[in-house]
């Protein structure tokens, strides 16, 4: 019984202090995102490409560095991090001069979303994967979407393009959280930071767009 106990307890601590490494890159991943974004704020679209292109090589690389150095998983997280803001700048720079309103309106209904969607994926004990799976191949749908709005003019698209990205990312929000709190040891640490950061980012942008009309 108290062989039990303790190993219960062991866990339970485990996993908080996997919890409170993950949160800890995902805050350090967004300051270095602030940075770029501040950094590339007056970059032309093309260095604005390269920029995020080379955000997600970051990401590709990540899933290889994780088993071999934490370190190195570390600075390509903050790499990431880093390049997308490059990418990003303009973009955020845009609407902060056109409609600062609208930036701090997404950035606080984020940290609601996020807060909301994220407590329920790491408290609940029903298995999400499912979820998850139906998540990822509804954002393959997305990606469709967004590529046909760009040759079609679909009434309201764009509003509805967000909350269509909304509603897949809360799945994927609490499916990541739960893979957060069933995750052992920190070896993962860095690729769970990365996909809780990117779904905070996209959430971000897709509020950013339904505030700022862009439609």
């Amino acid at each position: 019984m108290s062989y039990s106990a303790s190993y219960v307890t062991a866990t339970r601590d485990q996993t908080r202090t996997l919890f409170s490494h993950v949160m800890w890159l995902v805050a350090l991943t967004a300051g270095t995102f602030a940075l770029g974004c501040y950094a590339g704020r007056d970059l032309s679209a093309g260095w604005s490409i390269i920029w995020f292109i080379a955000g997600f090589g970051c990401l590709i690389a990540l899933n290889f560095a994780r088993r071999a150095s934490d370190a190195a998983s570390v600075t390509l997280l903050l790499a990431m991090g880093l390049l997308l803001g490059l990418g990003m700048g303009p973009v955020v720079a845009y609407y902060t001069v056109t409609s600062p309103q609208a930036v701090w309106q997404a950035a606080g209904a984020t940290a609601l979303f996020m807060a909301g969607f994220g407590a329920y994926g790491y408290a609940t004990r029903r298995d999400l994967s499912t979820i998850g799976r139906i998540s990822f191949f509804a954002l393959v749908g997305l990606i469709i979407f967004a590529i046909i709005l760009i040759f079609v003019k679909i009434p309201h698209g764009d509003l509805i393009y967000a909350i269509l990205g909304l509603v897949i990312f809360a799945g994927l929000t609490m499916f990541d959280f739960q893979r957060l709190r069933r995750s052992q040891g920190t070896a993962s640490a860095a690729l769970i930071a990365a996909s809780i950061f990117l779904d905070a980012l996209n959430v971000f942008l897709f509020f950013l767009r339904i505030f700022g009309g862009r439609d």
